[in-house]
């Protein structure tokens, strides 16, 4: 299997099939009656823990200031956006099945970016990506409508 495949897997379709179930279990979780702090500090607990595995796997325990400030944003705009979500989902009725499409279409947000400060344009095709929005932004459409 070639690098690029091997990223593929790890980095966008066993991520994509992960992601998909955590709407579903934020859902559950909300169903059965958890407050958003809460839940935000056992996903917190959870993740550090998985963090000590990867750790623990890889052997590479590589920090900076730079890289440490950028994944407290990570964390900050993440456990934001993931807390926001539970208030809908808790508070005022969402259905995971609409909200899920909507909040996903931040995959423009972050091609956006890679495409233009990261400069990732020098290496995908434009093209292929500005379809794959259109798509995106139709499901998105499509679904909060259903």
């Amino acid at each position: 299997m070639s690098e690029r495949a091997i990223a593929i897997l790890l980095g966008g379709i066993l991520p994509a099939l992960m992601l998909g179930l955590t709407g579903v279990f934020q859902k559950l979780s909300n169903n059965a009656r958890i407050g958003t702090g809460p839940f935000l500090i056992v996903a917190g607990l959870t993740t550090a823990l998985v963090g000590g595995v990867f750790l623990l796997l890889e052997r590479d325990a590589t920090i900076g200031q730079r890289s440490a400030l950028y994944t407290v944003l990570f964390g900050l705009v993440w456990a934001t956006a993931i807390g926001l979500i539970g208030i809908a989902l808790g508070r005022f009725g969402g259905q995971i099945s609409q909200l899920v499409p909507l909040y996903n279409m931040n995959t423009l947000i972050a091609v956006l970016i890679g495409l233009v400060v990261l400069a990732e344009w020098r290496n995908v095709d434009p093209r292929k990506l500005a379809v794959a929005a259109v798509l995106i932004v139709i499901g998105g459409i499509v679904a909060a409508r259903a």
